[in-house]
């Protein structure tokens, strides 16, 4: 990582010219789009402010790390902080100086943000748990920074049609999606890696193809260089919007898609050596404090007596000051660390039970049931492409939930995403809404297409199919109304759905007409 920090530094000179040629109106919001991303930045709407994206290995976030975000908020006023669908951390509302500050810093404290937006090998995503969770299959995030590390090198050497997501999964919750990304390595219980290539969500969304089975953990770079091989040969360089991974699956069909994946495969493990021979597994060797905890946050860990806290600030955006307070409580405390979440959320592992409850009281402003743990992107007053506000959607339905105090389970998660990118990857949610207009006799007005029965877990993995288009400002009433029908027949959604599926289309009917 010290020898990328070194090789990417340079190019800093550069984004601080375009940045300060941006906001002097020297270029316009594409051009900087188009340069500003492979940095990790991005205008927001407007072209008035920034945003910068850490670059975080499976969401992970080390004491020091987590300083220098504390430290950064307080520096410069950062007034928002989001966590995103893929283990990385935004820093919002940026000033011209303050984003060209922070990059730099950043490296300064190595986290690159390089290749966090643009044409490049984005964030590896990694099970959050990985490394503690009971019944996983194996640890797996020590190869998830093993392959962060290998595709860094990409860079700056190979020009991608787009940008490529690599992931890792440690157990069938499938929490990173790794069955559908453009490359997913998913551990089975014989200690190796099932592969699967070429899946995404967005439009046109594809599940990935099984491009290998039991692949041993120390030859996954092989597979890396032959995803960005397959990539670079096959993919689109002159259709933008066909440029991902999962349309090459759809050009080629899937069976010639495996075997060109599978040609380039070949071509790699007969040439450079890639085995991975010294991966560093660090050992946790602390001891629980025999006291328990019991809490529906507090997840026991697979090491006797240490526990994982869950914590999802609404919408996943922790208030500022929130980090501080995080570090302050667990710099004295022993190999505790932080991860980020694909669901937005964040998990502090190896705790003590005592430990646990302190963070337990300083998360007390966390989601409360599964509905409040909904996932929304960044939304359209952010966002330049966003077609309406995810995150004010996401506000206004869990104020009027609320005042029906459901129990939990009555209603699931539900996922908002701005526009059809995905980025909330409603199309895999129990309730999925995607940011669009609606023709009423008054003209358009904002609404968002919902679709159901979606799901992530490995081996049920569904999309979400439409149920049609409701108005913005009627999607609260809709929860609630559906919330109560639930709640009168003592059931959960998933209950409901199948004894009374009628009556939830009646009442999906009733909002989308």
């Amino acid at each position: 990582m010290t020898d990328h920090v070194a090789e990417f530094r340079s190019d800093l000179k550069e984004f601080h010219e375009m940045t300060n040629k941006f906001y002097k109106k020297e270029i316009n919001v594409a051009q900087y789009k188009g340069f500003s991303g492979g940095f990790g930045s991005y205008a927001q709407r407007g072209g008035n402010a920034s945003m910068l994206r850490l670059r975080l290995t499976g969401g992970e976030i080390t004491k020091e790390q987590l300083k220098f975000i504390a430290d950064s908020i307080e520096k410069y006023d950062i007034s928002l902080a989001h966590i995103t669908t893929c283990q990385s951390l935004q820093l919002h509302n940026l000033s011209a100086k303050q984003v060209c500050a922070l990059i730099e810093e950043a490296f300064d404290h190595g986290i690159i943000t390089r290749g966090g937006g643009g044409d490049f090998p984005r964030n590896v995503m990694c099970s959050p748990l990985s490394g503690v969770q009971q019944g996983e299959c194996f640890h797996v995030l020590p190869y998830a920074q093993e392959a962060a590390d290998y595709l860094l090198g990409f860079i700056k050497t190979v020009k991608l049609p787009r940008k490529l997501k690599v992931c890792f999964s440690n157990c069938k919750e499938n929490v990173t999606h790794a069955t559908f990304r453009d490359l997913g390595f998913v551990a089975k219980e014989n200690g190796k890696f099932d592969v699967y290539s070429a899946g995404g969500l967005g439009r046109s969304p594809r599940m990935g193809a099984l491009v290998a089975s039991d692949v041993e953990p120390c030859k996954i770079l092989y597979y890396v260089k032959a995803m960005v091989d397959t990539f670079t040969a096959y993919g689109n360089y002159e259709k933008r919007s066909e440029a991902r991974t999962r349309f090459m699956q759809e050009a080629m069909g899937a069976e010639s898609y495996i075997k060109a994946y599978q040609e380039k495969l070949q071509e790699a493990l007969s040439g450079d050596d890639l085995e991975l021979k010294n991966v560093n597994f660090p050992q946790i060797t602390k001891q629980g404090d025999d006291g328990s905890v019991d809490h529906p946050r507090a997840i026991p860990q697979k090491q006797p007596g240490l526990y994982s806290v869950s914590y999802h600030p609404i919408g996943g955006s922790p208030k500022p000051e929130f980090f501080r307070k995080l570090h302050d409580l667990i710099l004295p405390m022993e190999d505790v660390v932080a991860r980020l979440s694909p669901d937005e959320s964040m998990y502090l592992i190896n705790l003590t039970a005592k430990e646990a409850e302190k963070i337990l009281a300083l998360t007390a402003d966390s989601a409360q049931n599964t509905f409040e743990s909904s996932i929304a992107c960044i939304g359209a007053s952010i966002c330049q492409v966003g077609a309406r506000d995810s995150q004010s959607l996401l506000a206004a339905c869990v104020e009027r939930v609320r005042k029906e105090n459901f129990a939990d389970g009555v209603l699931p998660k539900i996922h908002i995403s701005g526009c059809p990118s995905s980025c909330s990857a409603h199309q895999i949610a129990p309730l999925g809404f995607r940011g669009g207009v609606k023709q009423t006799s008054m003209g358009p007005k904002p609404a968002f297409a919902v679709s159901e029965q979606g799901c992530e877990v490995q081996g049920k993995e569904a999309f979400g199919q439409d149920l049609g288009v409701m108005l913005e400002s009627e999607i609260p009433e809709f929860l609630a109304e559906l919330g109560k029908a639930i709640n009168s027949c003592g059931q959960t959604y998933d209950q409901f759905l199948t004894e009374h599926r009628d009556q939830f289309l009646e009442i999906v009917k009733k909002y989308t007409n």
